[in-house]
């Protein structure tokens, strides 16, 4: 299974960005998939997770600006985020292949390498 981010970049605070995640060999449609970030010096962090029947979750300080979604089918993932701020930035992976359970997702199998956003 590999997992393969993209849309990462530069943009100014109030900007936007959309980050996409392919999956390939994966087809765990069943299973929920998420985008965590981490910031240089912090711990990595939940940022919002899907479960396969559309149920979303996501982090308190990203409610009303990220919004995650599997637009292209369950081997994508979508992370919409408006209104960004300089405390956004950090690298933001793919996960997937998690078990969806009390309104959060668990236990990823599969990861991404990563992609960077930055916002100044």
């Amino acid at each position: 299974v590999q997992l393969v981010e993209s849309g990462g970049g530069s943009v100014q605070a109030g900007g936007s960005l959309r980050l996409s995640c392919a999956a390939s060999g994966y087809t765990y449609s069943s299973y929920c998939m998420g985008w965590f970030r981490q910031a240089p010096g912090k711990e990595r962090e939940g940022v919002a997770a899907i479960d396969s029947d559309g149920a979303t979750s996501s982090l308190e300080s990203v409610k009303g600006r990220f919004a995650i979604s599997q637009t292209g089918g369950p081997n994508t993932l979508d992370l919409q985020m408006n209104s960004l701020k300089p405390e956004d930035t950090a690298m933001y992976y793919c996960a997937a292949g998690g078990i969806w359970w009390q309104g959060r997702c668990h236990e990823y199998k599969y990861w991404g390498q990563g992609t960077q956003v930055t916002v100044s």
